[in-house]
């Protein structure tokens, strides 16, 4: 299959380099449009232009400009101030939209950014189709095989993620011996498992004996196109000094930020990372 040429509308954050990494490698046509303040500073190595966030003129004129089909929007972007940021005429027109859309929250606001362009005739691609060397694979990626109990904790976690995320809760929820520690809300990941410190040393595990494992699933109302659960080694990182065992993931809706690091920091920290399916059975 042939690819159009891919516009990268890249935010802050590993993801979208390790996407224009691959796109240079594999040979396909593109360009980034990095998002200014955001956008890392690898970027400017690639072909692209810096735009603002309330540039949609621009941003459609060089859409044009560059013969693009298609778009990638991947990357950390801070909410901004709809009332007092800068924008072009193309930025103004679409304003009013993209502020109803943020009422409802980011899924919403991506949702309807997204819209704008496919309604210009470009198709949208998530971070995972662009590259799809960013995908979790399935059964243990990294670190030690885990125990039954891990299985079964497995299992647990993302039932429980399930259910957050069908009421727009979070993504990430911690379990151990079966019984819910944690779940995210607004305050993201790292806050969560950084709670779990607080916990009885009934219920959680320790350095020297570790027990239950972190789930980050997408929500069922998610768009996996544009937003799509990820873990890196700093995820790897916090589960171990939360007394963890594992992190595991859905396969095809987990991206694994730098790879090689991250499983070999799994490696080194006694943490497994896992894709799992729903035809897994559990270990015997």
């Amino acid at each position: 299959m042939v690819l159009g040429k891919l516009a990268l509308i890249a935010g802050g954050g590993a993801v979208p380099v390790e996407v224009a990494r691959y796109l240079k490698a594999t040979g396909r046509p593109y360009c980034v449009l990095r998002l200014k303040g955001f956008a890392e500073a690898e970027l400017d190595e690639h072909p692209g232009h810096d735009v603002g966030l309330g540039d949609f003129g621009l941003i459609f004129g060089l859409l044009a400009q560059e013969a693009c089909q298609c778009i990638c929007m991947v990357g950390y972007v801070r909410r901004p101030d709809f009332d007092t940021m800068e924008r072009d005429a193309g930025g103004a027109a679409h304003l009013p939209a993209i502020q109803a859309a943020g009422r409802g929250g980011d899924d919403s606001l991506l949702r309807q950014v997204a819209h704008m362009f496919e309604a210009k005739g470009y198709a949208i691609e998530g971070a995972h189709e662009a590259n799809p060397q960013l995908l979790v694979g399935h059964g243990l990626q990294a670190g030690p095989e885990p125990s039954a109990k891990a299985y079964d904790d497995m299992v647990e976690a993302i039932r429980i993620a399930n259910v957050i995320g069908a009421l727009d809760i979070g993504q990430a929820v911690v379990v151990a011996n079966k019984i819910t520690l944690a779940v995210e809300a607004q305050d993201g990941t790292d806050l969560m498992l950084a709670r779990i410190s607080g916990l009885s040393s009934a219920l959680k595990g320790s350095l020297a004996d570790r027990k239950g494992v972190l789930a980050k699933v997408a929500k069922p109302i998610q768009d996996l196109r544009l937003d799509m659960p990820t873990i890196g080694v700093s995820t790897v990182a916090a589960v171990a000094q939360a007394g963890l065992c594992g992190i595991v993931g859905q396969v095809g809706k987990l991206l694994v930020v730098d790879k090689v690091a991250t499983y070999a920091a799994a490696d080194r920290l006694g943490v497994f990372i896992y894709g799992f399916d729903d035809s897994d059975s559990p270990p015997r």
